[in-house]
């Protein structure tokens, strides 16, 4: 058999990949064909090069095909996937006071082939994949970093059968109260109520990270995390007599809880963004905003997980307001509950059916109630949400960061913190520069700019305050 002088050129043109493959291909002529049936060697190869699958079984293309298959699959899975040329639409609420680094992320999610429509709240500031106030409506798929890394982060409200008066006549016992019952950062209570119900869910046996979390999971319970995240004393003013919590018109003192889902909720963020990454593969600028389909295995897990860490936070609210009206002697006349970095099944205007991620945004559906806080010295809003559906059913979930953790550190000395509490009558314990409410946009013209979005039923000020380090 005389042998065949193969050219590099011709076996690029019958399809073979450069590398092994091409010395497998080499090999197999040697072998099969003779000098003069190179041409026939050629056109076999493109054959088996266009559809290695038809030749898995055949005696002397079988080694070649199937590794070529095993060799697409390789490259299919880190194929980088093409943004969409044309973006979905997306309405932005306050877009004067939004930095461009926001708009810019946004204007990058709206590009993803799975977005059906989006919302930019007027509380939104740049962050990791989807900005912060950033609405995101998909079809099949969720994504992490469009959740974000505190999942089910949310705000808590009781209202409680107690004139604000009790401020100056027991001012000192409410702050021993929060220092007694509130628990933040590393600081975690030795006594969790390892009989919560939460701790009992069946995901925790079920998804492999989830085992490895749920001790995690019962040492946090009932705590609360750091940063802006807040216990508070305060007074509520219901000024619409149709709200929805029957509560007559006038002043009430209230109990503020504004945490997460802990370092359960950060890991299982983490650590399914990394799935989502490996198996979506997109361009650098949108790497963080890969998805997972759910109709994937890591897909259904996510979801689940995800549902299970924004129960969990709830869970820890409910353990801190029992905690605190159990330390007071009253029950609530009224509970308002809201989340945020979730993603929720729900329709679009037009039928569609979308997983719409809010990352720092509220649920604003047709009569949905909640809380969007300011600072430290600036009121909440309780509100009705008006169901808009421009805006996808949301709206902003507080007054959002006009400066970074660093340049407020930078901008604001601990005088200048010291005397704008005093100036409002708010007692801080614990707490930091990096919350100076000079950090925050002003939440009455954030809330000016979603009157289309919510109805005010009230409002919550601030009185006594704890945050992490108090």
């Amino acid at each position: 058999m005389s042998k065949l002088k193969i050219k590099g050129n011709d076996l690029k043109a019958a399809g073979v990949p450069a590398g092994p493959l091409a010395g497998l291909a080499v090999a197999i002529a040697k072998k099969h064909f003779r000098g003069e049936e190179y041409q026939r060697f050629l056109q076999e190869l493109s054959k088996v090069s266009e559809k290695p699958d038809d030749f898995t079984d055949n005696v002397v293309w079988s080694t070649y095909a199937n590794k070529l298959v095993s060799h697409q699959e390789i490259e299919e899975a880190n194929k980088e996937i093409e943004l969409m040329e044309n973006p979905a639409p997306y309405s932005v609420w306050g877009k004067g006071g939004i930095e461009a680094g926001a708009i810019n992320q946004m204007d990058i999610a709206v590009h993803l082939p799975v977005t059906h429509s989006g919302a930019l709240m007027p509380d939104a500031h740049q962050g990791y994949g989807l900005p912060i106030g950033g609405v995101l409506g998909v079809e099949n798929a969720v994504i992490p970093y469009g959740v974000g890394m505190d999942i089910g982060c949310r705000m808590c409200l009781s209202v409680y059968p107690i004139a604000p008066s009790f401020f100056k006549s027991d001012s000192t016992n409410l702050k021993e109260i929060l220092k007694e019952n509130s628990r933040f950062g590393k600081n975690i209570f030795e006594d969790p109520d390892g009989d919560n119900a939460i701790l009992d869910r069946k995901e925790f046996g079920e998804i492999s990270i989830l085992k490895r979390l749920k001790d995690k999971a019962y040492k946090q319970l009932g705590s609360s995390g750091s940063g802006n995240h807040f216990v508070e004393f305060g007074i509520c003013d219901i000024t619409d007599p149709e709200n929805e919590m029957g509560l007559n018109t006038g002043t009430y003192l209230s109990l503020l809880t504004h945490s997460g889902s802990r370092g359960f909720g950060a890991n299982i963020a983490q650590h399914y963004t990394k799935v989502a990454m490996a198996k979506t593969r997109l361009p650098k600028m949108a790497k963080h905003l890969a998805w997972l389909s759910l109709d994937s295995q890591e897909g259904m897990e996510y979801w689940l997980a995800m549902n299970l860490a924004g129960d969990y936070a709830s869970a820890c609210h409910h353990d801190i307001h029992d905690r605190i009206s159990r330390a007071i002697g009253e029950s609530p006349l009224a509970v308002v509950e809201n989340h945020h970095n979730f993603a929720w099944k729900e329709k679009a205007a037009d039928g569609t059916e979308l997983i719409v991620h809010r990352k720092g945004a509220t649920p604003a559906g047709k009569g949905v109630l909640g809380i969007i806080p300011g600072s430290m010295t600036a009121p909440g809003f309780i509100v009705r949400g008006k169901g808009n559906a421009a805006s996808l059913n949301s709206a902003s979930h507080g007054a959002g960061r006009k400066m970074s953790r660093t340049k407020a550190k930078a901008s604001f000395t601990k005088k200048d913190l010291r005397q704008l509490l005093g100036k409002k009558g708010v007692t801080l314990i614990g707490g930091g520069l990096d919350e100076a409410p000079g950090a925050y946009k002003d939440i009455r013209e954030v809330m000016g700019h979603q009157s289309e979005l919510v109805d005010v039923l009230g409002t919550f000020q601030p009185v006594i305050v704890r945050m992490d380090k108090g």
